[in-house]
């Protein structure tokens, strides 16, 4: 079927920078431009008026966890929760409405100790107190530490004398286990919290992917695939319901075992899902604390983060991507960690793998340093931001961290400034999948507090909306097929009620989301 789109401004994010009209025809573009000219053409067209609304290329998520937003939907959200009582309250309400059996599992998500009084974590007898008789998971919004009752320890494996993993902590004091766990152990003991069953999964896969779709979102990614979750792939695969764009990178354990999984079972969902390369991580997060810096944190001595992964490893890995012709996507938030990086992208460029034609894509890069960004770019990295720091932990990281090197969080100008590549993403579920907030943050750069944090890194609404279509539609190697809107491109738009480009920067995230086309079928409406 022929569609024509017209009146309303067209922005194509490419040249020309709008249309007046554009023609498709079974989920592709086949013109853009004058519309007295399709019209005269293409009289059978099926004519879509936008009504003054502002169509978009399909927004691209650069950086996500599609599983785990999904995962969301069955757990008990504790977003904004300010208070040990509230926390409790809501656990005891999730437990009420779903009459959940004593001794079963209960998640929590979105929980964050910079919220509580003092920015201080419950303490060992408030998480005790929090759900009696179950096993309870508390995850941090940060996705890098959690809070595990007892009964959720013992079912984890962790003892007392449970040894410390590389690159992650086990809380402990006097009188034994804490509840907390940061990064390798809290990642350890979360793969060992069982899968809710298959209907309930589905379910949460079909609503997530509703949540992407209301946010224009036309391409997701999974930015961490582990082998607890390949049975749920072969699962949403069988079911056939992507309809939405999926992208995964599988950690390098179980890399051989998605390509056979996801490779077979992707035959029933031609193009819709795919291995984008592999997926690795140097450190935890800022606002945790955990982010692995070179100058020490503020009021710390010595204390500056660490590192995850040993040279060697990151090496490995860089030279497993190399001979694949894959992608490495590596997760760095600290200085210290993009160093490492970079010092090993280097080392492995030695030795003639060729990874700067792989576009290898630093996550977050959320303190890369200008004085970093021509290795960066020397290198054919591409910097993915998560710019929305800004506003949901810029207050937190001028503690943390001092107002000088906050203010240099998601650097996107200095890496326009150097021509250093860049996309900007949500890594949800650690925030909503909400393109247009995070284009609000990086053009405002706005702090909850009042703060404009870091004025001189703000960008243009138009270069914002190219990480969200071009550059990340580049990311991905698809910059022929989508994140613009041009002739041979996949029909995917987003069309918003306002022009982003008209509005007055501090309104961005005012802008709705009217309707979500994917392949030139609509797949949301608000």
């Amino acid at each position: 079927m022929k569609k024509l789109y017209y009146g309303g401004p067209i922005l194509t994010m490419g040249t020309p920078a709008s249309a007046e009209g554009v023609l498709t025809e079974d989920g592709k573009i086949i013109k853009v431009g004058s519309l007295e000219e399709m019209k005269r053409q293409r009289t059978d067209a099926v004519p879509v008026d936008l009504k003054g609304r502002t169509m978009l290329p399909g927004f691209v998520d650069a950086h996500g966890h599609f599983t785990q937003t999904a995962m969301g939907f069955l757990q008990v959200s504790l977003e904004g929760a300010e208070s040990e009582e509230e926390i409790r309250r809501r656990i005891q309400d999730f437990i009420d409405r779903g009459k959940i059996r004593p001794g079963s599992w209960i998640q929590a998500r979105d929980y964050d100790h910079n919220q509580l009084p003092g920015g201080r974590h419950l303490s060992r007898e408030a998480i005790q107190g929090l759900a009696p008789g179950y096993a309870l998971a508390v995850h941090h919004k940060s996705g890098h530490s959690g809070l595990f009752n007892r009964m959720a320890l013992e079912r984890a494996g962790i003892a007392p004398d449970t040894k410390e993993p590389a690159g992650g902590r086990i809380g402990r004091d006097e009188n034994g286990l804490t509840g907390y766990l940061e990064e390798n152990a809290y990642f350890m003991a979360a793969k060992q919290i069982p899968m809710p069953d298959s209907r309930e999964i589905l379910n949460a896969y079909q609503k997530a992917q509703g949540l992407y779709a209301s946010f224009g979102v036309t391409t997701m990614q999974e930015g961490m695939l582990v082998k607890q979750m390949l049975p749920l792939y072969r699962m949403l695969l069988d079911a056939d319901i992507l309809k939405l764009d999926l992208i995964a990178y599988p950690d390098l354990e179980t890399l051989a075992e998605a390509e056979r999984e996801i490779k077979g079972a992707g035959e029933k969902a031609p193009g819709h899902v795919r291995l984008g390369g592999i997926k690795i991580f140097l450190d935890g997060s800022p606002q945790g604390r955990t982010a692995w810096m070179t100058e020490p944190y503020a009021g710390e001595d010595a204390y500056r983060g660490y590192g995850t992964m040993k040279d060697e490893e990151v090496l490995e890995a860089l030279e497993e991507a190399g001979r694949r012709k894959m992608q490495i996507l590596a997760h760095c938030n600290g200085d210290a960690a993009a160093e490492q990086f970079l010092d090993c992208l280097e080392k492995a460029e030695r030795t003639d793998l060729e990874l700067k034609r792989l576009r290898p894509v630093m996550i977050h890069s959320q303190f890369l340093r200008a004085d970093q960004m021509p290795r960066a770019k020397a290198l054919g990295v591409i910097a993915s931001f998560f710019a929305a720091h800004t506003w949901y932990w810029g207050d937190v990281h001028v503690k943390n961290l001092g107002i000088e090197r906050a203010s240099q969080i998601s650097a996107a100008s200095s890496a326009l400034s150097c021509g250093l590549p860049f996309t900007l993403h949500q890594d949800s579920p650690v925030i909503q999948p909400d393109m247009l907030e995070t284009v609000w943050c990086a053009v405002n750069r706005f702090t909850k507090n009042g703060r404009v944090l870091g004025p001189e890194q703000r960008i243009s609404v138009r270069e914002a909306l190219k990480a969200v279509t071009v550059n990340a539609a580049y990311q991905y190697f698809e910059e022929n097929k989508k994140g613009s809107i041009a002739p041979g491109r996949r029909a995917d738009f987003v069309i918003l009620s306002d022009n982003p480009l008209c509005v007055p920067p501090d309104r961005l995230r005012d802008i709705w989301v009217e309707e979500t086309v994917k392949d030139g079928q609509q797949i949301y409406r608000r």
